[in-house]
């Protein structure tokens, strides 16, 4: 059984349709990666299924559940975490304060001050960044506030933890590191990602869905999706040469 599927998922802005009739399954467990194009519908695509916005029309199913319109905060309830394409981190709190917020909505009693620093030390030691839960986020380099969110939506123990360009702003040498945090994370949750960095994509997916122009070009692994001239042809042309 899919953990999540969309079946007919649609999302036109005037006359665009950024997202046009979409029909999508992911199992639990996988590590699925989203590419395409500048302008393919990725970030359209899984604000749908995190709901930061609302469908034009079809329908998203999570465990069984139909939640085309749910709000996104019965989501997170539910196992949805989602991480921005631009950090959406709270600049004047520190990266404890920033992973505490999250964690207390985990907790039946948020006030029991040792099971917050619990839940905070863990998903902060889990991302690399124990070592600066006192710095204020802000003061954090880009790439270190891309990993105090991922911080903060392991925090929420998702079931579906969706990330939007995560090694966006990481250092070659914080790369490595964060294919491993993924694959730790996929022990017991289903990862979605959105990634223009392709050696990370191909290092990590299980399987690759490939946006162009709002609808899915092509579905398959790695080695499939490297193979596939349609896919080189609209998106992994520069790679190909």
């Amino acid at each position: 059984m899919p953990l999540l599927t969309t079946k007919g998922l649609s999302r036109h802005f005037g006359g665009l349709r950024a997202v046009d009739g979409v029909d999508f399954a992911l199992m639990p467990g996988e590590i699925r990666a989203i590419i395409g194009p500048n302008g393919a519908g990725k970030t359209t695509f899984v604000s749908l299924l995190s709901g930061r916005i609302r469908p034009s029309s079809g329908m998203i199913v999570f465990d069984g559940a139909d939640i085309t319109t749910m709000p996104a905060y019965q989501r997170v309830r539910l196992g949805v975490a989602y991480t921005f394409q631009i950090t959406s981190v709270f600049a004047n709190l520190t990266a404890f304060d920033n992973v505490a917020l999250p964690v207390q909505r985990t907790l039946t009693d948020g006030r029991s001050k040792g099971a917050v620093r619990t839940g905070v030390m863990a998903a902060l030691e889990r991302t690399g960044l124990a070592d600066r839960v006192g710095t204020l986020a802000g003061q954090l380099s880009y790439g270190h506030q891309r990993l105090l969110e991922v911080a903060m939506g392991l925090a929420l123990k998702p079931r579906l933890l969706i990330l939007d360009e995560p090694t966006q702003g990481l250092a070659d040498s914080e790369i490595d590191n964060f294919i491993a945090l993924v694959r730790e994370i996929a022990k017991d949750a289903t990862v979605l990602l959105i990634e223009h960095n392709m050696p990370v994509v191909m290092q990590l997916a299980d399987r690759i869905t490939v946006f162009n122009s709002g609808k899915i070009l092509a579905e398959g692994t790695p080695e499939q999706i490297r193979a596939n001239t349609q896919v080189q042809d609209a998106y992994l042309g520069a790679t190909h040469g």
